[in-house]
């Protein structure tokens, strides 16, 4: 079963549901030249400051991989153009009180530039082993 089949995701989404899980968030790790990409929170925001992948919560009626390609080109301007493997899950709270998954997909993207923010206030291409300040999960996720 591949990781962009109906019945994979689905399968991501009924465990998460059966964990106890009320938020879901589709992230794109899009990695070019050693480097990948990530978008830097505004400081007024949830945990703002912090970098981060491309990544958005998964609105009613929409799969995983729906959110992963339309909140990756939301933030970036970037198109996904495939999703070459699922590398994980990693569980935070949010700030409504409650547990958000955020699944990690490993994509390519059309091109990587130009990169247009709408929701960041900066972007850089880092190297896994020189992040700037990023959260332990995302750090794990990146160096593993």
């Amino acid at each position: 079963m591949t990781v962009t089949s109906p019945e994979f995701v689905a399968g991501l989404a009924a465990d998460a549901s059966a964990a106890g899980i009320t938020g879901f968030v589709a992230a794109a790790v899009i990695s070019h030249d050693g480097r990948v990409l990530l978008l830097r929170r505004n400081p007024d925001d949830y945990m703002g400051g912090l970098w981060e992948v491309p990544s958005g919560r998964v609105e009613a009626g929409e799969t995983i991989l729906d959110a992963l390609r339309r909140e990756t080109n939301e933030e970036t301007g970037l198109t996904i153009s495939q999703v070459i493997g699922y590398i994980g899950h990693f569980d935070y709270g949010n700030s409504y009180g409650g547990t958000t998954r955020q699944f990690n997909f490993a994509v390519t993207v059309e091109k990587t530039e130009p990169i247009v923010l709408t929701e960041h206030d900066a972007h850089q291409w880092a190297q896994p082993d020189k992040l700037p300040e990023v959260s332990d999960a995302v750090r794990r996720l990146l160096t593993s």
